[in-house]
């Protein structure tokens, strides 16, 4: 090897601990941006003063008050009503969704009928126009069902939020397409039936599709206010917590309750997160169980 050669070599590893030391510091700046509102929104949850405008990234003084008025003063924002309704309406979605794209995924995966590439097709286009276009049809066609009053209208949420979900198909259907249909054929060789393969066969195969499924479906009614404002309308006792937290950044209640709307930002954040932490090691146990099979 000639000098010229090694000095090559010796550059070789500085310019690689200077690309990824310029790496590293890109992704750094990354994480600070998205965790400074994060801890933003924390800090101003424990905040003493009142009001939404501080001159201080840190708050002056920390109190827990933010939280104690949050779910014991009902007389203007019945926070804990607003929490039980999204939490029932975000479980009873998430069921009927998570088997509804599932199902319809597994069908269009594995099964051959004469509508399946034009109802693929179809979903596509579907896909390419935002839900919301339709509420006010949806609205009037729940009004004429009785579903827009009292408490009909968790009914009506769970419905709306849950209808549709089977033609957001093509991310699980994807995921079925990789498991080799040698598998299901031999199932049926040995007398299973196309519900046994389903549930028995493809499912315990299909742990990480199941669980991203079931965190999308629940987060999608947990997070949503379009469809919540204009199905609940002014029925205060069925509001969910994403209409709550905007009537409190309104300008009648904004001086007295934006620490709580911090405060309720961080406990709606509670369950997503408790919701991942139980199921991710289930998508662990299938990732791995993926790679031995």
């Amino acid at each position: 090897m000639t000098a010229m050669e090694l000095k090559k070599e010796n550059k070789r590893p500085l310019k690689r601990r200077l690309g990824n030391l310029a790496v590293h510091l890109f992704l750094a700046l990354l994480a600070f941006i998205w965790v400074m509102p994060i801890v933003w929104i924390v800090l101003t949850s424990f905040r003493a003063e009142p009001g939404s405008y501080v001159s201080t990234f840190f708050p002056k003084g920390y109190t827990l008050n933010n939280y104690i008025k949050l779910f014991t003063d009902r007389a203007v924002l019945n926070f804990p009503k607003m929490f039980k309704n999204t939490l029932i309406i975000a479980i009873f979605t998430c069921m009927i969704s998570t088997f509804f794209v599932l199902s319809v995924s597994y069908s269009l995966s594995r099964m051959r009928f004469s509508f399946r590439k034009p109802y693929m097709n179809l979903a596509m286009i579907l896909g390419l126009f935002p839900g919301f276009m339709a509420m006010v049809a949806q609205y009037y066609i729940l009004k004429a069902m009785g579903l827009s009053e009292g408490a009909m209208i968790r009914y009506a949420l769970i419905i709306v939020y849950s209808a549709g979900t089977g033609l957001g198909f093509q991310i699980a259907k994807g995921f079925f397409d990789t498991i080799p249909k040698s598998i299901d054929e031999a199932a049926i060789i040995d007398g299973a039936t196309q519900w046994q393969v389903f549930t028995k066969i493809t499912m315990p195969l299909s742990k990480p599709i199941i669980i991203y499924t079931v965190l999308t479906s629940f987060i999608a009614p947990w997070v949503d206010f379009i469809f919540a404002k204009v199905i609940c309308r002014a029925n205060g006792d069925q509001f969910t917590v994403a209409i709550g937290l905007w009537n409190m950044l309104q300008k009648e209640y904004i001086n007295q309750w934006y620490t709580c709307f911090a405060a309720g930002a961080v406990v709606i954040s509670v369950p997503i997160a408790l919701l991942f932490l139980y199921m991710q090691r289930f998508y662990v146990e299938g990732m791995s169980g993926a790679v031995k099979g």
